[in-house]
């Protein structure tokens, strides 16, 4: 706007105010005053208009305006989706090949942060921000309270809501500045301006969050971690102590008692749809309120009914396959072509924030028939929730579900003599008694065998020695109708329903190869990310003699002398044969296994 028409309006404004100030004087020291001020105000307004219009021509058609606001449309990816998200059409519409987003000066303010481990900040855009196109995700950035910003890297689409994701790194000046707040989420850092006051505080994720959600046809069950809730493994706080929470506003939430507190998973009554005077335009946050405390936990999670949730189209499998996953495209091809091979029909995981070539590795094993799909679970140490999360979500989909790690396979010493691989094998392990509801392996944890990075051939051909201890671990197939109603869950196995019974095989009869001690350059991986919640960090100077540690390993990555020959007190070779024989043929090069 020129500096011209700037003071005029600055005028007006000044005008109005001494107007006001006048009109709380004795009428008879202000009527004069009054009179010629507002003659003065009227023909100010009139100038300002005038000069609004003249320039504006100038504005509109000159060559400061590089384009225009881009068309939006208001379908999302799936028609019935219940929070309204709106996707945006980049299309241009000016002289420069230029791509802008039409929310540029709004998604801002419609994001909430949180700060991850290893100072990753994750922004997440609210229901009503609309979906970015392939095009858009490039070029955002975080802008933190002192200036200082860092490029903000797409991270996917939540479950359900759909709502997008963005990381980026905390500068080091910022780290230093307690407490942290939210950043600015924009495409022109340079340009921003803050609003007056502090930004709003960002979320701690090891503090208080509700951080997901999922519906079924009788309840609603949210995820919730809060350093004062069932933190500890086996004490959890009485449901009657919570409630659930749908609803921003306060005033007009509606609330739901809390039906089954176990871990961090909550169960609570469906709301009356209804009450809730926002439902027909506004996506519903959910949260959990501590009633002892007068507490409601911070949320960045969305209520969606049951019947909106899009329910799978193929006939339901009889064994299925769950695992928490972060950064394991190396492994994924020889773990889901050996289950798929001796009988899991579908494979389904949760994506722990993988920052690797995840996303291209499924799609072929998906164009090579294999029925593999992801879910993005950016929450960490949550990997009994996920679990939780999927005994849920699979129900109407699959009979049993198997929950594995990648490194970690099936396998039955009566398979040896079979020349190749059938998918009645994992199904005669499957129990007859109907009363059963959950069959759980004992585990060798296999060594690093002398290897000094990851085999080419894949872990079966790589490792073959494993440590003689007691098979502390197990790892089952479960009947997902068997789960009980909490869902409670700990390393693999669930908690049953009072009706079903659990059965541990023999080592005879079926076991699970654990991949566990690899080459030091994959297990260092291991040693930063551990996903479950009740399995110790090994960087915590914690439980020092706990059986999760690792002999020998201390607090940091640093790799233990003779660490290539530890934990090999047993050759076995029995898989690595199988395998080789199932799946392996020879080359002008040498054996080369199909996953490679």
């Amino acid at each position: 706007m020129p500096s011209l028409q700037k003071s005029c309006c600055a005028k007006v404004i000044n005008l109005q105010q001494r107007i006001s100030f006048y009109s709380s004087l004795p009428e008879t020291a202000s009527r004069r005053r009054i009179f010629s001020t507002k003659l003065l105000f009227s023909l100010a307004l009139s100038l300002c208009a005038f000069l609004s219009i003249l320039f504006s021509r100038y504005v509109i058609s000159g060559t400061d305006l590089r384009f225009l606001p881009a068309n939006v449309t208001a379908p999302s990816h799936n028609r019935d989706n219940f929070n309204h998200v709106v996707l945006e059409e980049f299309k241009e519409v000016t002289r420069r090949s230029r791509h802008v987003s039409s929310f540029q000066d709004s998604v801002k303010y419609n994001t909430v942060s949180l700060l991850m481990p290893d100072w990753v900040v994750l922004v997440i855009l609210s229901p009503e921000t609309p979906l970015l196109s392939s095009d858009s995700v490039e070029g955002f950035h975080c802008l933190f309270s002192n200036n200082q910003s860092s490029p903000a890297t797409f991270a996917g689409f939540l479950p359900f809501t759909e709502r997008s994701t963005f990381k980026c790194l905390m500068p080091d000046r910022v780290r230093r500045h307690l407490p942290y707040r939210q950043p600015i989420f924009t495409k022109y850092p340079e340009k921003e301006t803050r609003v007056k006051g502090p930004p709003a505080e960002m979320l701690l994720r090891t503090f208080s969050l509700a951080y997901e959600s999922i519906s079924t046809k009788n309840d609603v069950v949210l995820f919730v971690k809060d350093k004062d809730v069932n933190r500890r493994l086996g004490f959890n706080r009485p449901p009657q102590e919570f409630t659930c929470v749908f609803g921003d506003d306060e005033k007009a939430a509606f609330k739901t008692p809390v039906t089954s507190s176990t871990q961090e998973v909550f169960r609570c009554s469906q709301p009356n749809l209804t009450a809730l005077t926002s439902v027909s335009d506004q996506p519903i946050k959910i949260s959990l309120e501590i009633t002892s405390e007068n507490r409601t936990v911070p949320s960045v999670t969305y209520y969606t009914p049951q019947r909106l949730i899009a329910k799978s189209q193929e006939p339901k499998s009889l064994i299925c396959a769950c695992s928490m996953i972060y950064n394991v495209a190396k492994y994924l091809k020889e773990w889901v072509i050996y289950h798929s091979k001796i009988g899991v029909d579908k494979f389904i995981l949760y994506n722990n924030d993988s920052d690797d070539e995840l996303q291209s590795v499924v799609k072929e094993l998906n164009d090579e028939g294999y029925n593999v799909t992801t879910l993005l679970w950016l929450w960490p140490k949550t990997q009994e929730s996920g679990f939780s999360h999927n005994a849920i979500h699979a129900k109407d989909s699959c009979k049993w579900m198997m929950y594995l790690d990648v490194d970690e396979f099936v396998f039955s010493p009566s398979w040896e003599n079979s020349s190749t691989p059938s998918k009645e094998m994992l199904k005669s392990l499957l129990p007859r008694d109907k009363s059963i509801g959950q069959v759980s392996f004992r585990c060798n944890d296999f060594g690093p065998s002398n290897q000094k990075s990851h085999p080419v051939n894949g872990v079966t051909q790589g490792y073959n020695c494993y440590r003689r201890v007691d098979q502390q671990r197990h790892k089952s197939i479960v009947l997902l109708d068997a789960i009980d109603d909490s869902l409670s869950n700990v390393i693999h196995h669930f908690r049953l329903k009072n009706s079903f019974k659990w059965k541990l095989m023999s080592t005879e009869v079926a076991l699970v190869n654990h991949y566990k001690y690899q080459a030091w350059t994959e297990f260092k991986a291991k040693f930063r990310r551990r996903v479950s919640a009740y399995v110790v960090d090994w960087r915590e100077r914690i439980n020092p003699t706990s059986k999760d540690r690792t002999p020998g390993l201390g607090f940091q990555p640093i790799e233990p002398k003779g660490w290539a020959q530890k934990f090999c007190d047993v050759k076995d070779d029995r898989l690595k044969f199988l395998t080789q024989k199932w799946f392996g043929h020879q080359t002008p090069s040498g054996l080369k296994m199909v996953w490679q």
